[in-house]
């Protein structure tokens, strides 16, 4: 697949764009550009405003950048993980933004594109990197992490019960040669799996290959505080619009924006309040998902939840 093919179904992209209230000479973030599906219609809706369009993955820059080249006097693209927000913004001399957007999905892209080993639908070298000047890859995690390791990442990332029975083949196969592609690996686990329990519809790859590209990525380790960062960074009034599409991530967003509301988490026989619980932010709805319109034209959408802070 060509670059110039790189494609990403913007989800929830309406409820993004009316979750951050934009101000058309605001500052704002879309901190996972991907295509530049949802860098466009803030872009669109700013005047002597600017967005800063940031993203890991090279070729989402290139293709962010064309397709945002009208709107070049109010974007700047910057390539790098959204967890150095703050120096990212010190970097461009920007004290604070009016508004930010999170999108922690993967992009068609990377999962359609066959030589980026995300996926196990397609047969190539284990890799999984969203940027690509990363050393570390999914090979690297299959067979270089021992065996307590492999079964903590698919237990805990990917909720695989059957984790120690595919840990146990994994340890056996490279103990023969590497696991070198998406093929062999995603082979691997299907045999671990009973046949009953792969019968569910869902592919029987997919919950590890999930906790697999997340420990690579070190996706959720970074999201509280990047999120803590960014709500630090926005004006008064300024929102944040967060789109999940795993539980855990999900779980962390939602646990991260209650701890900036206010409450109070001391237990409940303590005499006065100690945990020192500031109300930063205040929560715009209780989260949203995507419509039925949206789920027939971008499946893959089912799982994803939107959730809105605003800084007080």
């Amino acid at each position: 697949m060509l670059i110039n093919e790189f494609s990403h179904y913007s989800v929830m992209k309406s409820e993004c764009i009316e979750a951050l209230n934009i101000k058309p000479d605001g500052i704002y973030a879309d901190c996972t550009a991907g295509s530049g599906g949802h860098s466009i219609e803030i872009a669109k809706r700013l005047t002597t405003g600017k967005l800063i369009a940031i993203d890991r993955d090279a070729d989402a820059i290139e293709a962010a950048g064309r397709k945002l080249s009208d709107y070049a006097d109010r974007v700047l693209l910057v390539k790098s993980n959204f967890s150095d927000i703050g120096g990212i913004l010190d970097g461009l001399e920007i004290p604070s933004l009016d508004g930010a957007l999170i999108d922690l999905g993967v992009s068609s892209y990377q999962l359609d594109n066959a030589e980026r080993g995300f996926s196990y639908m397609h047969d190539a070298a284990l890799d999984m990197r969203m940027d690509r000047e990363q050393k570390f890859t999914a090979y690297d995690l299959v067979n270089n992490y021992s065996e307590a390791e492999l079964k903590r990442v698919l237990f805990d990332w990917g909720e695989e019960h059957f984790a120690s029975k595919i840990v146990s083949l994994i340890m056996q196969r490279r103990s023969e040669k590497p696991i070198a592609t998406t093929g062999e690996l995603s082979d691997i686990i299907k045999s671990a799996i009973p046949l009953k329990a792969r019968e569910t519809g869902h592919h029987p790859a997919k919950r590890s290959f999930q906790a697999i590209r997340i420990e690579v990525n070190r996706e959720l380790d970074v999201i509280e505080p990047t999120l803590r960062s960014i709500i630090d960074r926005l004006k008064p009034g300024g929102r944040i619009a967060v789109i999940t599409f795993h539980s855990l991530e999900d779980r962390i967003a939602k646990q991260t924006f209650h701890s900036l509301t206010g409450v109070c988490t001391c237990p409940p026989n303590f005499p006065v309040c100690v945990c020192g619980a500031k109300k930063t932010i205040k929560l715009i709805g209780k989260g949203y998902t995507p419509t039925d319109k949206e789920l027939e034209e971008n499946p893959r959408s089912r799982s994803a939840r939107l959730r809105v802070a605003e800084k007080i």
